[in-house]
This record gives structure tokens, C-alpha cells and sequence, in this order.
């Protein structure tokens, strides 16, 4: 038993003594019970149990009843003693300062129960026990007269657990050593300690390493917490004097007498902390918080209310030392993918998490961490190496085994490339593209094509750009970077023979690395059609002619030829091949022709071609030979989505550039090149000596075809221009040494007769007007350059036009646009009554006004109807007759009425007219003029004009003349008027 009455006098004589101190005493109780310890109950119960445990040196073991009201607390261990009840009822004066390894320092923890309870006591088995009362303690103090001004300013309130009593109703349950009771002291502290016992964590047995087992019961219901299913670190060690000098100046002296420290960090085996919260444990749960995925256990100092940790040089050697724990309890963790979610990211969640963050992800890029495979094969290596030292690459697991003994530090596939936690361990993350760029040079070098077959099986193939540039072994040995461009040999009878192509230089796949991943990134399945499409195949034919030895390229050449069923015309760049003629000489395919073709009997004799040798003839035939170039008939260019410009369209043809600047000028404006879905033109036109034989065949299928229009796509229309093969034909004299456009249909528009002979009947009419032959008026005007044609052969003395002709001509050129038109040299005209050709110099005029005819009669005239005057005088760039005379009325007349009889078939004549004796325009005489809105006139014909003239009625001139002359006429002339069509109304 202990000495109760000894210890309350003590304390009461104390406070009778001072009053102050039982203040002092009262206030610091309840700062604690109330303040830093109001919710730390159960952790301060399961903290005593584990110190008793540590002094007895047994397994710690603490069970928590709550059972009608009441909270026990039983526990193994160390029994209390004097020392003990001492220090339970003095506070700040602990009785374990000098136990290493206790977790109780401070002698405050057993003031939470304040918070909770009135009557608390406590019992050990073999020592007795004590208990404390509110009520009989504040009975005792108020017994003294001393302290009865400081107990009514207190309104009676007292320190619980200054003044101890005997216990003796209290027993400590089987199989443990010591118990406490803790009657509730309302409903609301109740319902706090149920909160604090659910809230009890596996942090509890780690925290407090002595205490193994925790047993909670509640209204009949138990859970056991223990530390099982955690891995935990621990480190730790004492402090030098010279330590305690540096870390210790700013420390309570009760602390420097406890010269250790440790740090401790625990992790579930699944990972995480569950629902333990993430903060400190110094080594009871603080409100410091530590984000990091693991449980810190430490020896910090902290603040009086065990809050928060108190900062200075020890909190910062305590960083230190965890982050060098945590680092070690990542490298004792089972190494696998898991570990990266203990990686810790930068940003913490308070000063001493990011100092720790901070120390952790500065140690971890040269800790040995990551496991990586040691070899093709997918075995790991046996030991972890350090993060700067590890590659991480996407890709399934059978991939990543297949490329790790060429890239070196290769992660296993199981571990994310993208994980956040990589770049804090300082892994080179490579993306699928850069470790397939790896796969070169010595590496590889001895990798035989059965082994790339096998890499391409395990490839990833859902990124196929990434995996273009995999290098492909060649039948020839070499090794070249990615499939596109190389060509895979297809199995069975059509297979090509890799002899034939080999001096075609091509890149063919070895046949034991074929794989059909190598088709989807873009080799090529060896057809001959493909081969040949190969461009090396088109730069060992191009560069055939300059070869020491042409022949195998031939013979490879001209058999995919023949095995593709190629057509001439269709590979036009085969005429480059290099060929035997009949004398042995070596050309080009598109100089030699066949001995007995037809291309050969139209040729010009002047024309150098050779011959294709007899034994190629007989070897391959016609159809092969023209196919590859070899001329029999006219060779075809064929070619599909032509960009009409001169830098791409480059077939090789005659005067090509010239035709494409002729096309253009019928196509509308645009920003970007015309296109010819489909473009077909003859070749060698140029060469041809017998025109009518040629004639022939190019107006028959298929090469007719070459005639039509051309179809071209140009600013989002669709326009017909001429072909390339009718544009040439048209200018060339290919109809009995005439061009086709100086020539006509027998059956054409007359009014082309006497400008244009007659064509041969050599072809079909329709074939004459596609090369060009002119047809229509209508059609020759809407051409490219057709009024220039026309103007020029106006102005050709030979060609025969009469008047009535030449007046036609006139009024449909006047409907020319002008910026179509070149104005001519010469023209056609009316002088003194014949037609004639008039230089330009010579002042020809475009007479707009009958009145003005004398004026300028001694000029050449270009007559049409007057309402085209002005239309006609702009397309030929010449004056009209008013820009060339003044027009002025010189001459003095007389103001007479217009006779009446006038008005009835003129019925907008002016009411007067100026009637002359002689009438005299810029001095010359002339028998009328319409002036200033005033008709002139000598003379009834003049008169008449001028009045039809001013009336807008010019076709009644002559009956308004006869009028003038017999008024009584009129009734007869009216009549006439009357019978007249109605169209004329």
C-alpha cells in the first residue's frame, strides 16, 4: 500500500503555503487535460502499458473495456510504485526520465484522463493501488482558510490528480498485472472515448514497439490491434556530448538527460498506411503532418501541447536521419512495382514534410532500387541498381526481354514507363521510337535474320510510326533502317527469283526475316509491278546507257516486263532502258524501234533510230519490247492526277511547256496549279515523215482518245481544253504540208470560204476539227488565239472576202472580248467602194454615224452597223470616224417646220429642221448632218437622213425620201407600213 496521507498533506501544506502554486497547479492540469492531451486517452493508456511492459521485459499486452460507463485499462508489466504514484501525481515529473526506450518523459500523459473522468484510480496486483476524487478534493481544499479565496475565484474547481487516496474496491483482471478505472463522467465523454477506441490503429503497437497485443472491448465486442502485416525500419543511437552541446542548446533540461534518438518508419506489406493517419508519432500521434505513404515514428521535439514539432537544429538532424530511413526501407522492400507508389513526390504537406521530401528524392537517383534484366532471355538481374542507371521502355514483357541485352537498364515490363515516380528516381524514360533507334551498330551487328523475325513477332505494333525506322536485314547482307523502301519476295510459283533482280540493286528482305509486320510499315510485296515501281529500279534503268554492262539490267528489266503485262505507254521512263540494236550499238528503248512496225515505215529516214536486235525481238517479243519503250506504233504517255505545271509536268514531250502555257490561258485564275485527273498523249509526233499513214492510225481507238479535250480541274471548275496531241498536231502542217488551223471543212461555215482552203478528206471531219481544222465562225472565235487567226487572215491580200462577208466578220468580232484580241498590223476595209487591205497606217476608221461617211470617205472604212461601232473600234485598237473629224456645221441655213405628213410615219422627229443651201461640214459639202440635236439638210434625200437619223428610225430613210417628194403618197406609204411583219414593231 501506499503512503496516500503523506502525499495529500504534502501538497495541501504546499498550496496552503501558496496559494499561487495551487493556481498554478489547477491552471497547468487543466491546460493539458484539456489542451494538448484532451483527445489522446487511449494513446496515453496504451503508452503506459508498453513503458510497464519495457521495464518488466515482458511482451506488452493492453485490453480497453468500456462496460456501463466505465473505461478499464489492464495491462502486463511492471507494477506501480512510489515512484510511480509520485510522479502520476506530480506533474512535468516523470518517474521513467532516465528508462531508454520509454515512451512516457514528460510525466503529463496520465492528466488526459482528466478529460474524461472525476474519480480515476489505478491498481497493480502486487503493489497496491490509488485513486483520485474531485469532490473529496475539493472538500480538503476548502477546509483550509488559506486557499478559500482562490478556490471561490475558481469557482470551486480543483486539480484532479494532486491529492491521491487509498483504493480499495478495485481488482485487476486475470492475467494481467495492473488495471485503471476510468468511471465516465457524463454522455459526452462517453461518446468521446468510443471515438478514441475506434480511431485505435496498428500506429499504436508500432509506435510503441513494447506493447504487442491491444484488446478493445466494447458493450461485448472485441478487436485485437497488433503490428502484424506491417514492415518497419527502424534506426537509431545516442547523442555525443558534442551533439548535445549543438542540438540540445535550445531544449529543456529533462530532454538533454535523455541523450538518444530513433526514428522509425512502417509501411503495410500491401502498401500505404491504410486508414491510419499520416502524421508524426513522436511518438504519440502529433497534428504534424506527413504525407509521405508510410508511418513515422521519431523522437522530434515538439511543442508543450505534443502538437506539433518544435523547430531547430535537433528537428532538423531528426529530418536528416528519417529521410536516410525511409531511403533504407525502400531498399529492404520487395522489388516490385508497388515500391514506386512509396516515392514521394515533391510538394509536402507542412515544413517538416518537405524537409524530409525533400532529403529522400536528393538520396534517391543513387540508391540501388530498381531491378532491371540482365539479358535477352527476361531474367532480372541479382542486384537492384540505382535509378540514374535505369531505363524505363513501353512495351509488352516479351518485347522488353528481346531488346535488354542491347539496351542496357532496361525495368521489366510489369513496371509503369509513365509512373511519376521514375523521374524522381532519375530514370531515363525512352519513348518506342528512341529504343528502336537503339537497335544499331555493333549491338546488333551479329543479330542473324531469324532473330530480327522474331523481334518483329514481339514488336508493338499499335504505334507504327514509332516503329518505322526498325532496322531490316537484306538478302545481299546489309542492314538498313525501317521496311519502307525494301521489298519482300512472296512465296510460291510466282516467287521472283533474287538472282534475276540483284542487278537492280534492290533492297529485298532477307527471307528468313520476313514477317508480315514489315508490309504494314511499308515494304513492299515483290510483285513484278512493284519492283518496277521501285525507284532504284527506274535508277538502274536510267542509269543503264552509262553502265559498263547493260545487259543483266535488261534482262531483269524486261522480264518483271513481261511478268507485270505491262503495256506501251504505261511506264513511259522504260524508254531509258538500256537496249542491243540490230548493229550492236546500245541505245536508249525509246530510240530503238521494231524492224517491222508501223511506227518505223512513217518515220523521217533523216531521224537516227536504231533497230531492237533480232534475238530481243524473238527472246520477248513485240509486246514486251514496246512496252518497255521499244517504238512499233506511237508510243502513249498515260499518266493519271497531272499537276499542270511546267516544274512537274515533264513527260518528254515535243514543245510540252508551250502547250501548258496555252491551256492556261483558257483556264480560269487560281491560286494553285491546274490538275488533269487523267492526261494521255502521243509521243515522237516530231519524227514523223508520212502524215497521211500517221493521220490514220491516230484517228482510230485507242489513240483517238489522244485527240479529245482534256479534262482539267482549275479554280474549282471543271474546263475542256485541247489536248497535248491535238495542240500539236495543229500547229505543225501534217494535211499536205498545211497546218490544220489554215485549213477548213469542205462543209464548214462559209463565211470561212476564201480565208481558209480546203481540207483533204485524209480522216473523218470530227477528227480534222480535234487536230485543229476550222469549222464554224462561232467556233474559231471562241479559241485560244482564234480573232487573232482571223484578223490575220483578214489581213492576208490572197485570201478572197466579199463585202457582204467581210460585214458579218465585222459584226462577229465586235462581240470579241478586247483583251482577247492583239490589234492587228492590217485590216480589211472599204475604200472608195472595194475591199481592200489597209495598213494601219494608212488610217482606217470605224464609222459609228452615217453623217459622218463623207468626212472620211477617203479613209479606209470599217463598216458594220452602227450600234457596234464603238465595241469594234475597242477589239481592233482603232478610232472612230468622230475621234478623227471635227464634225462641225460651217455653213449658214434657215430654221423650217418639218412638214406634217413626216410625223405620221416618223412620229419622233424633231418639229424643225435647218434647211441649207448648201451645207457645209468642216468645210465640205455634204447633203446632211445630224449636229448638236439639230438636223442640217440640202436637199430632200438629205433631209429625209437627217430626219430617219434623229427619229432613230434610220431603215425608213428612203420611204420618208419619197414622202418628201409626193405628200400625196402618204396614204399609200402608210398603208405599206401597216402590211408590214410584226417582228418589225
Amino acid at each position: 500500500m501506499f503512503d496516500t496521507e503523506r502525499l495529500r498533506q504534502t501538497v495541501l501544506d504546499a498550496w496552503t503555503a501558496s496559494p499561487a502554486r495551487f493556481r498554478e497547479d489547477a491552471n497547468a492540469e487543466e491546460d493539458f487535460a484539456l489542451g494538448g492531451y484532451r483527445d489522446r486517452l487511449v494513446v496515453e493508456l496504451a503508452q503506459n502499458a508498453a513503458d510497464a511492459a519495457l521495464r518488466a521485459g515482458v511482451p506488452g499486452r493492453l485490453r480497453l473495456t468500456l462496460r456501463d460507463g466505465v473505461l478499464y485499462a489492464a495491462n502486463v508489466g511492471a507494477p506501480l510504485d512510489a515512484a510511480g504514484v509520485e510522479s502520476l501525481c506530480t506533474l512535468r515529473a516523470s518517474a521513467k526520465k532516465d528508462d531508454i526506450g520509454a515512451a512516457g518523459r514528460f510525466g503529463v500523459g496520465f492528466a488526459a484522463v482528466v478529460s474524461v473522468t472525476d474519480t480515476p484510480a489505478i491498481m497493480s496486483r502486487a503493489t497496491g493501488g490509488v485513486r483520485w476524487s474531485r469532490a473529496e478534493t475539493a472538500e480538503l481544499v476548502a477546509a483550509r482558510p488559506e486557499l478559500a479565496e482562490e478556490l471561490a475565484r475558481r469557482d470551486g474547481h480543483v486539480p484532479l490528480l494532486r491529492l491521491p487516496f487509498p483504493v480499495e474496491d478495485l481488482e485487476v483482471p486475470e492475467g494481467f498485472d495492473t488495471v485503471v478505472r476510468l468511471p465516465l463522467r457524463d454522455e459526452a465523454a462517453e461518446q468521446a472515448v468510443r471515438r478514441m477506441l475506434d480511431e485505435a490503429s496498428p500506429a499504436l503497437p508500432i509506435a510503441l514497439p513494447a506493447l504487442e497485443r491491444i484488446e478493445i472491448e466494447v458493450d461485448g465486442r472485441c478487436r485485437t490491434i497488433t503490428a502484424e502485416g506491417w514492415r518497419v525500419v527502424t534506426a537509431s543511437g545516442e547523442f555525443t556530448p558534442e551533439q548535445v552541446a549543438e542540438l540540445f542548446a535550445d531544449r529543456p533540461t529533462e530532454e538533454r538527460a535523455r541523450p538518444y534518438w530513433e526514428v522509425r518508419w512502417a509501411v503495410r506489406e500491401g502498401g500505404g498506411t491504410g486508414d491510419v493517419p499520416r502524421v508524426l508519432h513522436a511518438p504519440t500521434p502529433s497534428d504534424e503532418p506527413i504525407d509521405l505513404p508510410a508511418l513515422l515514428i521519431a523522437t522530434f521535439p515538439m511543442t508543450t501541447d505534443r502538437r506539433h514539432v518544435a523547430p531547430g537544429p535537433l528537428t532538423d538532424f531528426l529530418a536528416r536521419e528519417a529521410a536516410k530511413a525511409y531511403v533504407r526501407l525502400l531498399r529492404e522492400l520487395p522489388k516490385t512495382p508497388a515500391l514506386l507508389d512509396l516515392v514521394p513526390s515533391l510538394i509536402g504537406k507542412g515544413e517538416l514534410d518537405a524537409a524530409i521530401r525533400h532529403e529522400i528524392i536528393r538520396m534517391l537517383p543513387d540508391t540501388p532500387l530498381l531491378p532491371v534484366l540482365s539479358g535477352e532471355g527476361g531474367a532480372v538481374a541479382p542486384e537492384p541498381v540505382p535509378g540514374r542507371e535505369a531505363k524505363a521502355v513501353p512495351g509488352p514483357a516479351a518485347f522488353l526481354e528481346k531488346i535488354a541485352g542491347i539496351v542496357p537498364g532496361l525495368l521489366p515490363a510489369d513496371w509503369p514507363s509513365r509512373h511519376p515516380a521514375l523521374t524522381t528516381l532519375g530514370v531515363r524514360r525512352i519513348d518506342l521510337a528512341d529504343a528502336v533507334d537503339m537497335l544499331s551498330g555493333d549491338a546488333v551487328r551479329d543479330k542473324d535474320p531469324a532473330w530480327w523475325r522474331s523481334l518483329y513477332e514481339v514488336l508493338p505494333a499499335d504505334d507504327l510510326e514509332a516503329i518505322a525506322a526498325i532496322p531490316v536485314p537484306l538478302a545481299d547482307g546489309r542492314l538498313v533502317r525501317g521496311p519502307r523502301g525494301t521489298l519482300v519476295l512472296s512465296e510460291g510459283p510466282e516467287r521472283l527469283d533474287p538472282a534475276l533482280l540483284a542487278p537492280l540493286g534492290l533492297r529485298i528482305v532477307h527471307p528468313d526475316a520476313v514477317h508480315p509486320l514489315l508490309l504494314r510499315l511499308g515494304a513492299a510485296e515483290a510483285t513484278p509491278r512493284t519492283v518496277l515501281d521501285d525507284p532504284l529500279t527506274r535508277t538502274a534503268v536510267a542509269e543503264s546507257l552509262d553502265s559498263p554492262d547493260p545487259e543483266p539490267v535488261a534482262q531483269a528489266v524486261l522480264t518483271l516486263v513481261e511478268a507485270a503485262g505491262l503495256t506501251a505507254g504505261e511506264a513511259p521512263w522504260l524508254a531509258d532502258l538500256a537496249l542491243r540494236s540490230a548493229d550492236g550499238e546500245r541505245y536508249a528503248a525509246g530510240d530503238l524501234l521494231l524492224a517491222d512496225g508501223a511506227l518505223a515505215k512513217m518515220i523521217d529516214p533523216e531521224v537516227r533510230f536504231g533497230v531492237a536486235a533480232p534475238d530481243l525481238v524473238e527472246r520477248y517479243g513485240p509486246r514486251v519490247l514496246t512496252a518497255a519503250g521499244v517504238l512499233d506504233g506511237f508510243a502513249v504517255v498515260h499518266d493519271h492526277d497531272v499537276v499542270l505545271d511546267p516544274a512537274e509536268c515533264d513527260h518528254g514531250l515535243d514543245g510540252e511547256e508551250e502547250w501548258l502555257e496555252a491551256i492556261y490561258e483558257l483556264l480560269p485564275e487560281s491560286d494553285v496549279p491546274a490538275v488533269a485527273p487523267e492526261f494521255m498523249a502521243v509521243r515522237d509526233l516530231e519524227y514523223i515523215a508520212d502524215w497521211t499513214a500517221a493521220l490514220t492510225l491516230l484517228a482510230r481507238p485507242p489513240l483517238r482518245r489522244a485527240l479529245q479535250p482534256l479534262r482539267v480541274l482549275a479554280g474549282g471548275e471543271t474546263v475542256d481544253v485541247p489536248s497535248y496531241t491535238a495542240w500539236w498536231l495543229s500547229r505543225h502542217p501534217v494535211l499536205a504540208g498545211r497546218r490544220p488551223t489554215e485549213l477548213r471543212l469542205a462543209s464548214g461555215d462559209p463565211l470561212l470560204f476564201g480565208l481558209y482552203g480546203e481540207a483533204p478528206a485524209v480522216i473523218d471531219e470530227e477528227a480534222l476539227k480535234l487536230i485543229g481544222v476550222r469549222s464554224s465562225l462561232g467556233e474559231l472565235l471562241a479559241s485560244y488565239g482564234g480573232p487573232d487567226e482571223l484578223l490575220e487572215r483578214l489581213a492576208d491580200p490572197e485570201a478572197e472576202v466579199d463585202r457582204a462577208q467581210l460585214r458579218a466578220l465585222w459584226i462577229a468580232l465586235a462581240g470579241v472580248d478586247p483583251q482577247r484580241v492583239t490589234p492587228p498590223d492590217a485590216v480589211r476595209a472599204i475604200r472608195k467602194g472595194s475591199v481592200v487591205v489597209a495598213d494601219v497606217s494608212d488610217g482606217p476608221v470605224v464609222v459609228e454615224a452615217p453623217d459622218l461617211l463623207p468626212l472620211v470617205e477617203d479613209r479606209p472604212l470599217i463598216l458594220a452597223p452602227f450600234d457596234l461601232a464603238e465595241s469594234l473600234a475597242e477589239v481592233l485598237d482603232l478610232p472612230i470616224a468622230g475621234e478623227v473629224v471635227t464634225g462641225e456645221v460651217t455653213s449658214t441655213g434657215v430654221e423650217r417646220p418639218v412638214p406634217a405628213e413626216v410625223r405620221s410615219l416618223l412620229p419622233d422627229a424633231p418639229a424643225t429642221y435647218v434647211e441649207h443651201e448648201r451645207l457645209l461640214v468642216d468645210g465640205r459639202p455634204v447633203p446632211w448632218r445630224y449636229y448638236e440635236g439639230t438636223v442640217h439638210a440640202s436637199g430632200v434625200d438629205g433631209l429625209a437622213r437627217g430626219l430617219a437619223w434623229a427619229a432613230g428610225q434610220w431603215g425608213d430613210r428612203l420611204a420618208v425620201a419619197a414622202l418628201l417628194r409626193d405628200p400625196a403618197r402618204v396614204p399609200i406609204l402608210l398603208a405599206e407600213a401597216d402590211l408590214d411583219p410584226v417582228t418589225s414593231l
